[in-house]
């Protein structure tokens, strides 16, 4: 059986000789060209961060931003192609007002439909596969929620997710920490920690750090990490990234 997707890479709809969809896989490698985002779910909360690179020198800080919220109580980070996930996040709002008129509750689910829109664009051949995978993060009555929406259209349940370029460096260095036990503070600086470590292997590149929590800190609503907070969560990650063995 071939391993290569020569003739079977042309359409989403067609299977390889050996069960393959190679532009699912062609999605996925997308995403690994990527900066890396992680979500960290904690004893109070939801802490989501970005490493956003930075392409040109030109470029507005703070602009093409790869974290947005998705509704009062739940956030969204990407890692793949920026315009996809623009189009995620819209088709995540409409899905998350959708929920919230007919069922009235925070819309933590919206995960579940999200994923179901991305599977349907590994349907047909009239249409590629999304090039982003997608970390939800939000609260509801039952406390907080994170999930990760593959291009293939899974969606599985995390206490802590990595996608992106570093998400093996990353995901190793979240299975290190006791995530039950911190508060969101504590992962604000954590989080940080790990995305300066998984871009110190891509340091000849600029970026910025990305931040974004909800829970008991914000009174169960999304908002953006305090500039403060995240400047001391800076500096504390350079500081353990000199000591990093």
């Amino acid at each position: 059986m071939t391993s290569i997707g020569t003739g079977y890479d042309l359409s989403a709809s067609t299977y390889s000789p050996d069960g393959r969809i190679f532009q699912v896989e062609y999605a996925t490698k997308a995403v690994e060209n990527s900066g890396t985002a992680i979500g960290l779910r904690v004893k109070d909360g939801i802490v989501l961060a970005v490493e956003r690179l930075i392409h040109s020198k030109l470029l507005v800080p703070g602009a093409n931003r790869r974290i947005q919220a998705v509704d009062r109580h739940i956030g969204m980070a990407t890692a793949g192609l920026l315009a996809d996930g623009r189009n995620v996040a819209n088709r995540a709002r409409d899905e998350s007002s959708q929920i919230r008129t007919l069922w009235r509750e925070p819309p933590t689910a919206v995960a579940d439909r999200l994923a179901l829109y991305a599977q349907a664009y590994t349907l047909y051949s009239s249409v590629r596969p999304f090039g982003i995978s997608t970390i939800f993060g939000g609260v509801d009555k039952t406390g907080p929620s994170l999930f990760v929406v593959e291009p293939s259209g899974v969606c599985l349940g995390y206490h802590g997710a990595a996608v992106g370029k570093g998400r093996q460096l990353a995901k190793t260095e979240l299975e290190k920490l006791k995530l039950s036990e911190l508060s969101m503070r504590e992962a604000v600086i954590e989080a940080a920690r790990i995305i300066y470590l998984v871009h110190d292997d891509n340091k000849e590149k600029e970026f910025e750090l990305e931040m974004s929590w909800v829970g008991d800190e914000t009174g169960d609503l999304y908002a953006p990490v305090p500039m403060d907070l995240l400047a001391d969560a800076e500096q504390k990650a350079r500081e353990a990234l000199e000591t990093f063995e």
